[in-house]
């Protein structure tokens, strides 16, 4: 009687928008430092037909040359925008994907209980951009902050005091537009994550319960779907991913009608066809292996403790809790 008590109303959008963001905090904390290792590798040789100097050899020797000359500091570079910036972006996700699917259901004559391939990826695709959007600017703030080694540097450098330095920096320089360059490389790089990412992990959850292989409420049931969920996510988004970190870093200039254009790259498909063309397909893929490190387990810590908030804040809601 308990269960079916707290179980009993669906969380809001603001609800779900807000333990999402909560849980996304949680995994960043972890996922931050194979984060920065992905962001340098990716920078590394960029548009150079002979790979250009190699800094850094791997996704171990990043972290260990970053901890060696920049310390935790380093190590953690971009942690406080990627705070706000996974609040945006997983409290979209998490918070808008099941209205968004339930609607779609209900436009189509669908049951919205019924876990239909085409209105999951849908969902997943329309909240993603939702949050790539909102984020965009600390996102932006992230990979630059990222990028920046005072000792070993690679790519276009920008130096920022402070996340708050650095939004007020680009605004200052480039306006509002500055603040969400590269949009569209996050849309889609966002959208294709995001399309497998709560089809891939539902879809697994269903089906180790349905068939009796896990109880519905096992920490368990949450690490494996998150885990065959995380794959599929770093499987569809890294070519877009490269280019997304491409496009934010890249120095920009000034043209005589005032607007600041980047000097490398006109889009996200440009962006990709100039890697492809200059560094091969493996262009696209250069930091996947610091990639996996980061996206696995953000992806496991993110939907085990969204699942693990939920079941608490529910309980905490209707009076559940024990004494």
């Amino acid at each position: 009687m308990a269960s079916q008590k707290a179980h009993g109303r669906p969380l809001s959008t603001a609800e779900g928008f807000v333990l999402g963001g909560m849980a996304a905090c949680v995994a960043v904390t972890f996922s931050n430092p194979p984060d920065v290792a992905k962001t340098r590798l990716q920078l590394q040789g960029e548009l150079a037909k002979d790979g250009g100097i190699k800094v850094y050899k791997n996704t171990l020797d990043v972290v260990l040359k970053t901890w060696q000359h920049e310390g935790i500091r380093g190590v953690q570079r971009g942690l406080a925008p990627a705070y706000v910036y996974q609040i945006l972006l997983n409290g979209s996700r998490l918070g808008f994907y099941e209205p968004i699917r339930y609607w779609t259901n209900v436009s189509l004559g669908i049951s919205p209980s019924h876990q239909v391939p085409f209105t999951s990826v849908f969902a997943g695709a329309v909240s993603g951009a939702i949050g790539a959007s909102l984020g965009s600017p600390l996102f932006l703030v992230k990979a630059r902050m990222q990028a920046y080694s005072p000792a070993l540097p690679v790519g276009a450098q920008h130096y920022y005091k402070s996340s708050w330095d650095a939004l007020a920096t680009i605004f200052r320089v480039e306006g509002v537009r500055g603040l969400w360059r590269g949009i569209d490389a996050a849309i889609l790089r966002t959208s294709m994550g995001s399309s497998v990412q709560l089809p891939t992990y539902n879809w697994t959850k269903n089906h180790l319960v349905q068939s009796g292989i896990m109880p519905a409420d096992s920490v368990w049931t949450f690490l494996l779907s998150s885990t065959v969920s995380g794959v599929c996510v770093l499987a569809a988004m890294q070519p877009a991913d490269t280019a997304l970190t491409r496009m934010y870093n890249q120095p920009t200039k000034l043209l005589p009608d005032g607007r600041h254009v980047g000097v490398l790259y006109k889009n996200p498909i440009d962006c990709l066809w100039k890697t492809l063309k200059t560094e091969g397909p493996l262009g696209w893929y250069k930091g996947s292996v610091a990639h996996f490190f980061r996206i696995a387990p953000h992806t496991i810590i993110t939907l085990t403790a969204n699942d693990i908030i939920i079941k608490f804040y529910r309980r905490l809601r209707d009076g559940d809790l024990e004494p």
